[in-house]
């Protein structure tokens, strides 16, 4: 029997698409975030960083990167890919990709990559643009970029089922806005959650963006509010779960061919 392959043309050719419509609105995708990043500096740095010195030893300005690139990277990984497979579904054109010779999972490698790599790009960004404000050092750089990396395939995963879900450009915006930036905020993006009074020290645990920012932060100072394992499993298991949840999709149809 001949071992399965990958269509990889009909993967390029999803990919380049998502990628050229991404370079279409390049300005708000690059600038934005210089911008917001910048703000968040002024803002946080200036008022916050001038009467907290140092979290944990290092410096307040320094502490806030890794969660301004999470923040950044979380929401741009669930935009890119959840607009990307909504707006097929929005014009009707999925239903000419359904009937393409590109397998479901050569489709979710298509959109997803694509997300994921303007995801990464933006993070990267983020971060040579926090290097202009703060003195940055980063000890584990491989940890960091596979951090980096991993989160951005995850919640591009994740943003892939939204688009799914969705049926109005509104219900795009609901789980970023209304889900995941309170929970990025409330994850220790901008504190420690050792700074936190019990009982809200442990209601934080429940919180999954708290181990994303800790294991990011742990590539960078070498320190987290969690062991990163514990981090890596966290982040592990919901990709796992983002994975059969698609699967799930693709097996049965939902809301792709209705």
């Amino acid at each position: 029997m001949n071992a399965p392959h990958l269509n990889l043309h009909g993967i390029w050719a999803i990919y380049r698409f998502e990628m050229a419509r991404g370079l279409r609105t390049l300005w708000q995708s690059l600038v934005t975030p210089v911008l917001t990043t910048s703000l968040y500096f002024i803002v946080f740095g200036g008022a916050i960083g001038s009467r907290m010195q140092e979290v944990g030893g290092v410096s307040y300005g320094s502490f806030i990167v890794p969660g301004l690139i999470m923040l950044s990277l979380l929401t741009q990984s669930i935009a890119n890919a959840s607009i990307g497979i909504y707006f097929p579904k929005f014009t009707g054109t999925i239903y000419e990709l359904l009937s393409a010779p590109v397998s479901a999972m050569e489709m979710v490698i298509g959109y997803v990559g694509a997300a994921t790599t303007k995801s990464v790009i933006i993070g990267l960004i983020i971060l040579a643009t926090a290097a202009c404000f703060v003195p940055l050092q980063i000890a584990h750089p491989f940890a960091m970029l596979t951090f980096l990396l991993l989160t951005a395939v995850t919640f591009s995963l994740f943003g892939f089922i939204i688009g799914v879900w969705a049926n109005g450009f509104e219900q795009l915006n609901f789980v970023p806005a209304l889900l995941i930036t309170p929970l990025t905020f409330l994850g220790g993006a901008f504190y420690s959650i050792d700074m936190l009074p019990q009982p809200w020290r442990t209601f934080s645990l429940f919180n999954p963006v708290v181990y994303l920012i800790s294991g990011f932060r742990w590539s960078f100072f070498d320190k987290g509010d969690v062991a990163i394992g514990i981090s890596l499993a966290v982040t592990a298991g919901f990709l796992v779960a983002c994975l059969a949840v698609i699967a799930w999709i693709f097996r049965t149809g939902w809301r792709m061919k209705n």
